[in-house]
């Protein structure tokens, strides 16, 4: 009875989200690792849709093949198409080796037409929640993941681990494990082994309010972005922005303007120091001066009464 409820409230979940975000046209396209949650969203998703499948071959495992070959047998089983794509993951990225797989995958995803369905569930969502703020991060960051973000879908992000794993066994699914998830030296596996576990002995509702306040911060970035569209005007909402329309508002709300700004564009801020530090240089640098700002491989520049953005290898 208990695995019935479970593998309901799955197919609950994923119908719901796609009933939400597409339509019945649609074509949908599952990030399909081999591990369990990619595995289990994929089978809930082929009951109610026919999807395809996509799997990132990242290449920095000795058994990145092998999840490969898994992820082919278990679409020839399902008859369901398969994409494989290689990628090149930048190894000594400064920002770590589990950010540039992500930019490397997401690098991936934009290049798909199609909607892409990723399997984060719920404990991702408190893990990132708790990663960010360990950051240093704003509201944005606080927000965590959405069910939605552009064309992608995350149908499960209010499900917990707990009942994909009770799917699967309802279902009799088979999967693969990635040993670098059992591997602290990685700071969200270190947060989901060490950390969460400690804190829900002590709470035990953590995952659940956690992952609520997530919503609860989300709320509250899209009021800011609302507010920085009205602070926009009829001026378009990308970069250059007139330097007049920054000095014209609050320091507050001029630096929520250029982190909308910078969101928009998919730039990461380093820190909110950073970007109030950018901003004053902006602000307070004489007239014949041009103030230049790296935010990670992005430069923010001020030149000619206006704030920009200048590409990683620009000139």
């Amino acid at each position: 009875m208990e695995n019935t409820r479970n593998s309901l409230s799955i197919e609950s979940a994923v119908t719901g989200c796609l009933t939400r975000h597409t339509r019945s046209h649609d074509r949908w396209v599952v990030g399909l690792s081999g591990g369990l949650d990619s595995v289990v969203l994929l089978h809930a998703v082929r009951r109610h849709a026919s999807p395809s499948a996509l799997h990132v071959h990242h290449g920095l495992s000795p058994n990145a093949d092998r999840w490969e070959t898994f992820c082919r047998e278990l679409c020839t089983t399902w008859e369901i198409p398969l994409h494989v794509e290689r990628v090149e993951v930048e190894r000594h990225s400064p920002d770590g080796l589990e950010a540039a797989a992500r930019r490397a995958r997401h690098a991936i995803f934009a290049q798909t037409g199609d909607w892409v369905l990723l399997a984060h569930h719920r404990g991702d969502q408190v893990e990132t929640l708790l990663f960010n703020l360990l950051r240093g991060t704003g509201v944005r960051g606080a927000s965590a993941m959405q069910e939605r973000n552009g064309h992608l879908l995350r149908p499960l992000l209010t499900t917990s681990r707990q009942d994909i794993a009770a799917y699967a066994q309802a279902q009799d699914l088979s999967w693969i494990e990635d040993e670098s998830n059992a591997d602290l030296r990685f700071s969200r596996n270190w947060l989901r082994h060490q950390i969460l576990p400690e804190l829900t002995r002590r709470f035990p509702a953590t995952e659940a309010n956690l992952a609520g306040a997530t919503r609860r911060f989300a709320e509250a970035e899209n009021l800011l972005n609302e507010l920085a569209t009205l602070d926009l005007g009829d001026a378009p909402h990308d970069f250059p922005v007139a330097l007049e329309t920054l000095a014209a508002l609050s320091f507050a709300r001029a630096k929520n303007l250029l982190r909308y700004l910078l969101a928009r564009r998919n730039i990461g801020i380093p820190s909110e120091e950073r970007l109030s530090e950018a901003l004053r240089q902006c602000l307070e640098a004489a007239p014949d001066r041009h103030p230049s700002i790296a935010f990670g491989r992005w430069q923010l520049v001020r030149k000619k009464g206006k704030v920009t953005i200048i590409a990683p290898h620009s000139h």
